[in-house]
Order: C-alpha cells, then sequence, then structure tokens
C-alpha cells in the first residue's frame, strides 16, 4: 500500500525551510501532497493561485509531490486524498508545544492520522514565511531564504507593481 502524506499550512511564501522538509518528506513516503490553506484569517500576503504558483514553479524538478488548495479541516483533506500522515516542520523549541496540541487535536479527529515532524537542515532553521514576508515590506534580500523560482515569481510582481 502506498504512503501518502500531507504537508499542509499557509506557504507565504513558501521557503527554503518548506522545500527541504518536502526533499526529506520524499524520502519517507511515497507521495508528498502540498496543501496550500486559504487562511483568510492569517491575511496572507499572496492570494492562494500566486502561493500555489510559487510552489508548482520550485517542485517542478521534484517526483511524486503534487499541490491542492483547501480551506477545510486538514483531516478532511487527507481522507480525500488517501493521507494517512500529516508532514510538520519543526524549526525550533517553540515550535513545538503549538505543533503537539494540533498533532494530538487532528489524532482526535481521525485516528488513523498519524502526524510526523521533520526539521529542516539547520541553516534553514531559522527561516519562517513571516520573517520573509516583513524582509519584502522593506525591500530586504531575500534570495537566500527563497527557491529561486520563488525569487523570481516575486521579482516579477514587484516590478509589475512599480509600473
Amino acid at each position: 500500500m502506498r504512503k501518502i502524506a500531507l504537508y499542509p499550512g499557509t506557504f507565504d511564501p513558501i521557503t527554503n525551510g518548506h522545500f527541504d522538509v518536502i526533499e526529506r518528506a520524499l524520502g519517507l513516503f511515497d507521495e508528498v501532497i502540498i496543501a496550500v490553506a486559504i487562511s483568510q484569517d492569517k491575511k496572507p500576503m499572496f492570494t492562494l493561485q500566486e502561493r500555489i504558483e510559487m510552489i508548482n514553479k520550485s517542485i517542478a524538478n521534484l517526483d511524486r509531490v503534487r499541490v491542492v488548495g483547501f480551506d477545510n479541516l486538514t483531516v478532511d483533506l487527507a481522507k480525500e486524498h488517501d493521507a494517512t500522515v500529516l508532514i510538520r516542520g519543526l524549526r525550533a523549541v517553540s515550535d513545538f508545544e503549538y505543533e503537539l496540541q494540533l498533532g494530538y487535536l487532528n489524532n482526535s479527529l481521525d485516528d488513523n492520522i498519524e502526524t510526523v515532524y521533520l526539521m529542516p537542515k539547520l541553516q534553514h532553521a531559522f527561516i519562517s514565511s513571516s520573517i520573509v514576508r516583513n524582509l519584502l515590506k522593506f525591500n530586504g534580500k531575500t534570495d537566500h531564504l527563497l527557491p529561486s523560482e520563488v525569487q523570481e515569481i516575486i521579482g516579477s510582481m514587484k516590478s509589475c507593481t512599480l509600473q
């Protein structure tokens, strides 16, 4: 039986840390589905379509990965796609308590769902989408934090807004 993992998040935008977790997950599972949350509560900087486009371009060279948008319970989405594992990234101890509670909650909603926590490489451990968004607001350097394909998309968005 194929092991399908769901990697949910807002990915606003996808970072090198996210990408690192995706590559690690591919070493463990037959398929990884990146689930992009609409997440209006978080007021994302990029639209759902922009975030999906960024991810699709950054994973173009990876097999066994696909992207879906969603606006429902993560466990329901996992069921829809026959995923039995949720992937969550852990950067620091400060992430752990929230992620542990979320893992327990998801398992209480569906006891067939397991959560697997993956750490990015140390060089990516400090990267978060919120840090990137703050840098983007002030035209800060982000090319070392984002996949090159994402950096290109954001660069073309900036040039369009300046014209």
